[in-house]
């Protein structure tokens, strides 16, 4: 992959005209950035939850990502793009043989515009809130449902989830998070279920287990005219098909890490108004907080482990990685006091 990372940097390398090209490197995948246009290739991993592994596989899931993140923004995923090794290289201009990889083709977005970037700048406005609410409450009201992706809403099959968190964390242990914290929060998750099991069983009989988004946090919101959401999950079924209130937690929990506390308040009750929530439901919220907190230091925590990314990025990974964890603790604190 290496190769095929430093040729893609080059203009040339690319189908759209582009100056100048900048890499930016997730977890998963690497991100190359022209002057329009967006492309992204996943990396070849395996972590159990995901698997990119083959070539084969990374194209399916490049089409699952442009037919997934459709359903919230119609005009910013354009495609799959074949990557074939030419005579000068990597590239996605010249075409000789079988493509070798391929990669996400998406417009670019004005970066201004993402709720992140808003927020820091101080100009997320109650408008832009109210906003973000009606468009996540009228996504999940029309996302798709039914009897299979229900069953994702049980606390049985949601255990899954949580345990899995639990067990790729643990060998960061004393890297990303402390022992003690660790099992205080496993301790707590357990004990909710053990609890709160009618509140999981009532959720799916109102029918609010759909086909979310499954990442939701405020660097994949954009505030354009209409509001637009991307980078979906696209690589895991069980992540997307959850009760939408683990949908708009995860939001939530990342708008109170980022210190919009206030806001994040807003946005809940404009949302709970316009997807006509019900009374009663707080504590299933905060479950849910708890979960993708832990989630968000998980993933983060994994870029730890990544030789191939410098080491003071891992450095700052595994400090944000361990805010997260804190957040989660912050909130389990919260309905025990």
């Amino acid at each position: 992959m290496s190769g095929i990372m430093e040729d893609i940097k080059n203009p040339w390398a690319l189908p759209d005209p582009t100056d100048s090209v900048d890499v930016v490197q997730t977890h998963i995948s690497t991100v190359f950035i022209g002057r329009d246009f967006v492309y992204k290739i996943k990396k070849p991993l395996n972590f159990g939850f995901l698997d990119f592994s083959t070539l084969e596989k990374r194209r399916y899931y490049c089409e699952r990502e442009v037919e997934l993140n459709r359903r919230f923004s119609s005009d910013l995923y354009m495609g799959v793009v074949p990557i074939f090794l030419s005579s000068r290289g990597y590239a996605m201009t010249l075409q000789e043989g079988e493509p070798v990889e391929y990669a996400v083709r998406m417009r670019r977005i004005n970066e201004e515009l993402l709720m992140d970037r808003v927020f820091e700048k101080g100009l997320l406005t109650d408008k832009n809130i109210r906003d973000v609410a009606k468009f996540l409450a009228g996504f999940h009201a029309g996302a798709e449902g039914g009897a299979i992706i229900a069953d994702f809403g049980t606390a049985k099959k949601f255990k899954i989830n949580t345990d899995e968190n639990f067990e790729q964390v643990r060998p960061f242990i004393g890297k990303t998070i402390s022992g003690e914290l660790f099992r205080t929060l496993h301790e707590w998750t357990e004990d909710f279920y053990l609890s709160n099991g009618s509140l999981f069983e009532r959720r799916i009989a109102e029918g609010r287990v759909r086909d979310c988004h499954g990442d939701l946090h405020m660097q994949h919101i954009c505030l354009s005219e209409p509001v637009q959401a991307f980078d979906c999950i696209e690589f895991n079924d069980r992540f997307r098909y959850c009760d939408t209130l683990a949908d708009i937690a995860f939001l939530l929990m990342d708008m109170e890490y980022r210190g919009a506390g206030a806001q994040a308040t807003a946005l809940w009750n404009y949302y709970r108004k316009d997807a006509k929530e019900e009374e009663g439901v707080e504590s299933l919220l905060i479950f849910y907080k708890v979960y993708r907190a832990f989630v968000r230091g998980k993933v983060i925590g994994f870029i730890v482990n990544d030789n191939g990314i410098a080491p003071d990025i891992r450095d700052k990974a595994a400090r944000t990685a361990a805010r997260y964890f804190d957040l989660a603790y912050s909130f389990v604190r919260e309905v025990s006091i």
